[in-house]
């Protein structure tokens, strides 16, 4: 079963005119630059990627830098992969998950079995992750997944540290990550370290606001008091019981996991019944720019986790650009400001590439998946290895942590204000509460 807003790229021919046209990138501009590929083709076979993400429903943010990602990388694989000494065609199948667990392991399954994919790519919250990946394990073929904390992607998939997954495999921090770079950046200002929870009954939720895998026993440890007036569903109307709760115990921060909806009602709830926490630290939500410009004014100083920036010191291995060269080709390309889901699409590729060039049997998924063991890449996220993960199948990356700051233009910037987790990544302010 197929919809509109599944795509087919590079399997017939696409061109450079097509690419600046779709994009918007100027012929003298264009950021991506091109590799040396042979012009004919060794063999018939097609090596085809799969792709799923949310690019429609609640969780679209996450996907909005997929078209420009993957239209982009056209110009530099030009339809083409070169195995071993031989050019194989390249296509790149993308499915839309509709933000919904059960589609995205519908659109999986057509992948693997109506499609006859090489490798799996998929990104974007538990939600799109663990379907997709659960998928690919019965089925025998080889994943990546990022954009999902480890620990929700694994051990909610009944994970087993001591056992692990054969053919899935995952790169993004974790719950570890989170806590302690929010931490950090709550200690730098005078609280009473009370601390409220925004936990819904989600994957994010639940393992964000699990007794002992999450933030209550590593909170209680550092001293603050968590706040959790229990689960509630996504897409509610009515916070006035949490609010309720936070003011009672006087909570100073409130901290979370909710998407972009659910932040705005409580947030303009929160202000409307006179809560005024000093701190607000919420992820998926806070995630992306236009969420905290909804906002208005009442945006500055929210603050979130930062899983990549223009900032961040590392490159591309497929074009060797820089994250403050791919963010702003992304700027100049859409006229739309930077996401951080940006990077770690790029990234995906980065390794779907990577790992298809060292592949020693185009066809054979234990090749494939042998060639992704004994990966060592250096991506414009930070360096991916899977020997040395907390556990097995989890490839982790670097995660600071920082503030929404409202400029003079009315637009807002992502300032890094606290790398405790992270030294390499260069500070670019310091914490401040927010005013009222």
């Amino acid at each position: 079963m197929t919809d509109n807003n599944d795509k087919t790229l590079f399997s017939s021919p696409f061109s450079r005119r097509d690419f600046l046209r779709t994009t918007g990138v100027a012929a003298g501009g264009a950021m991506l630059a091109s590799l040396p590929f042979a012009p004919a083709f060794g063999k018939e076979r097609v090596i085809k990627i799969g792709y799923v993400s949310p690019q429609t429903g609640p969780l679209a943010l996450f996907a909005a830098a997929d078209n420009y990602i993957i239209e982009s990388l056209q110009t530099v694989l030009k339809h083409s992969l070169t195995v071993g000494g031989t050019a194989y065609k390249l296509e790149v199948i993308v499915k839309d998950s509709q933000s919904n667990p059960n589609r995205a392991a519908e659109v999986a399954s057509e992948l693997i079995l109506s499609d006859n994919i090489d490798l799996m790519l998929v990104s974007s919250t538990p939600e799109t992750t663990n379907p997709v990946s659960d998928q690919c394990e019965i089925n025998e073929i080889p994943c990546i997944s990022t954009v999902a904390p480890w620990q929700p992607w694994f051990f909610t998939r009944g994970g087993k540290p001591e056992q692990g997954f054969e053919w899935t495999y995952h790169f993004f921090w974790g719950l570890e990550d989170v806590i302690g770079t929010y931490t950090s950046m709550w200690g730098a200002m005078q609280t009473n370290k009370v601390v409220g929870g925004l936990f819904p009954n989600d994957g994010d939720g639940n393992a964000w606001g699990d007794q002992k895998l999450g933030f209550p026993p590593v909170l209680a440890q550092k001293g603050f008091k968590l706040v959790d007036p229990g689960r509630f569903q996504s897409l509610t109307d009515d916070f006035s019981a949490q609010i309720a709760a936070f003011k009672k115990a006087e909570a100073e921060i409130v901290t979370g996991v909710v998407i972009p909806p659910d932040l705005t009602t409580f947030w303009t709830q929160a202000r409307q019944q006179g809560f005024k926490p000093k701190a607000v630290s919420v992820g998926k939500a806070l995630l992306f720019p236009t969420a905290v410009e909804a906002l208005g004014k009442a945006g500055n100083n929210l603050s979130t986790e930062i899983w990549w920036s223009p900032t961040h010191p590392f490159n591309s291995s497929l074009t060797g650009d820089s994250a403050g060269q791919l963010a702003k080709g992304f700027t100049q390309a859409t006229g739309k400001q930077w996401t951080q889901p940006l990077g770690f699409v790029h990234a995906l590729f980065e390794l779907a590439v990577d790992i298809l060039k060292r592949t020693e049997e185009i066809g054979n998924a234990h090749s494939v998946r042998d060639a992704l063991l004994k990966t060592n890449l250096n991506t414009v996220v930070g360096p991916i290895n899977w020997s040395n993960g907390p556990v097995k199948n989890v490839a982790k990356t670097p995660l600071v942590s920082g503030q929404w700051r409202l400029g003079n233009d009315g637009k807002y910037d992502l300032v890094i204000t606290s790398n405790a987790t992270a030294p390499t990544i260069p500070l670019g302010g310091e914490m401040q509460a927010i005013t009222y």
